[in-house]
């Protein structure tokens, strides 16, 4: 888990630069069967799926730049709520680089982490458990030998279906009063998309015993459902009950970032640090509010503090040199930057922070420097839309027409979700007179970003051009 370092830029010319960073009846039948079936349309503010529905008025795209679900880039990377997905397939083939918070349906099964696998290595003579051997009626009556097994089961060998055997006659054999089984049924429900049946289990478990991972475990299904404000009030119940629970308050705060309320969640993530001043994703999400407000100053003093810390990695050396810039303190952002090169653990890290070296040079005007740090970023990354954009802007300046056309069509190719390419082709079509593809280009732009005051003047100009037509 490490925290987030794409963070924003400005434009050179009037061309846009990226910042960083009806149901037939059959269809109704099975929506009324389906237990796990949401609303098509929801109402404003109670859907994660619609995240710029959000009554907090959070951030636009021109301030602070989006993952492909919708949602703004946020300070922490968190495997647990990435839970946007591409709607077609040849979206979640593409993954482009901004999707790292939205990761395509077919990576999901891959991201169980299974534990104690280095105490548990496979012999050359076999499998350390062989399960389909194992009578599990005859062990589920050995409570302190079952409860291990399961875990080995479920962790190490990622075999729903025998856990759930296993936890079921287990929790029989307790005649239903052991909490703790009913809270690895509904893992197992959990893991396998039978939420509404994992939502009565952690329910069961929790008129038993009041347990602040029972909780977790319940609200992570809310979210599953689309239902964050149920999720919300679970956890405020929650702190009734433990009052100033660190993991419940950074809950909260989560799914208020998800939905797009910023300034709520920041204030929870404050509360949080109340609770542990050392909680590093509480830290690097307030950081990059401050960042993303114009307050690189008082973001500076949230990552300086990560560094005392002891959190030592290319992003946060990212983070530091762009601080550093926009805070007016050059003496720091270069080293820093190079710090952020010799900590790169790959080539998508890597190319973030030559991205982010070529903002640096935009904004010091060495238009050469930052062409050739935009290419590095391509050589590092070559599914890195933004620079595609940004280079295309640039060569544009050169007045080199059809190069910038093809690289903002490779961008909005991969980045559909960014409003910037479909913007600048827009502006490009309409000064060479092209204008039916320019139209085009802005209403897809438009579509991206609703709130881009360009784009609505640029498309006024076009209806009133046609109109004289």
């Amino acid at each position: 888990i490490q925290a987030a370092w794409n963070l924003k830029t400005r434009a050179l010319t009037e061309m846009v630069y990226v910042d960083e960073i009806d149901m037939d009846q059959e269809g109704i039948a099975e929506m009324i069967l389906d237990e796990n079936a949401i609303a098509q349309v929801a109402r404003p503010g109670t859907s994660l799926k619609l995240p710029g529905t959000s009554q907090g008025g959070g951030p636009s795209p021109a301030v602070r730049p989006v993952t492909q679900s919708g949602r703004p880039i946020t300070g922490f990377v968190r495997p647990s709520t990435q839970s946007g997905r591409p709607s077609t397939m040849e979206q979640a083939i593409r993954t482009p680089r901004t999707a790292l918070t939205a990761r395509p349906l077919t990576s999901a099964s891959g991201g169980y982490v299974r534990l104690g696998t280095a105490s548990m290595l496979t012999n050359p003579d076999g499998p350390f458990i062989n399960l389909s051997r194992l009578n599990l009626t005859k062990y589920a009556q050995k409570p302190k030998l079952a409860k291990a097994l399961f875990e080995y089961i479920f962790h190490h060998e990622n075999d729903i279906k025998n856990a759930l055997d296993l936890a079921a006659l287990a929790t029989e054999h307790a005649q239903f009063k052991d909490w703790w089984w009913k809270v690895q049924i509904g893992k197992c429900y959990y893991r396998l998309g039978l939420y509404r049946e994992a939502e009565k289990q952690f329910k069961s478990a929790l008129k038993q015993q009041d347990m602040v991972d029972t909780i977790l475990y319940l609200a992570k299904v809310y979210m599953r459902l689309d239902q964050p404000v149920t999720a919300l009030n679970l956890f405020k119940q929650g702190l009734d009950r433990f009052p100033g629970e660190v993991t419940l308050i950074c809950g909260i705060a989560r799914i208020y970032e998800e939905m797009n309320n910023i300034s709520s969640a920041a204030e929870y993530y404050k509360d949080v640090l109340k609770q542990d001043n050392t909680h590093v994703e509480a830290i690097a999400c307030i950081g990059s509010n401050h960042f993303y407000s114009d307050q690189p100053e008082i973001a500076l003093r949230f990552y300086r503090r990560l560094l005392q810390m002891g959190v030592y990695n290319c992003q946060l050396f990212n983070n530091l040199g762009l601080c550093c810039f926009y805070a007016q303190q050059y003496d720091m952002t270069l080293s820093s930057f190079e710090r952020a090169l010799f900590l790169a653990e790959n080539e998508e890290e890597t190319a973030d922070v030559w991205y982010n070296l070529g903002h640096v040079a935009v904004g010091i005007g060495d238009l050469n420097l930052a062409y050739q740090c935009f290419k590095l970023t391509l050589v590092n990354n070559n599914d890195y839309a933004e620079a595609y954009n940004n280079l295309a802007v640039l060569e544009m300046r050169k007045g080199h027409t059809e190069q910038a056309r093809a690289l903002l069509q490779t961008a909005s190719s991969l980045a559909p979700h960014m409003y910037e390419p479909h913007f600048n082709v827009a502006v490009l079509s309409e000064k060479v007179g092209d204008l039916q593809r320019s139209y085009t280009a802005a209403q897809k732009s438009e579509e991206a970003f609703p709130g881009h005051v360009d784009t609505q003047q640029l498309i006024k100009q076009l209806k009133e051009h046609f109109a004289m037509l």
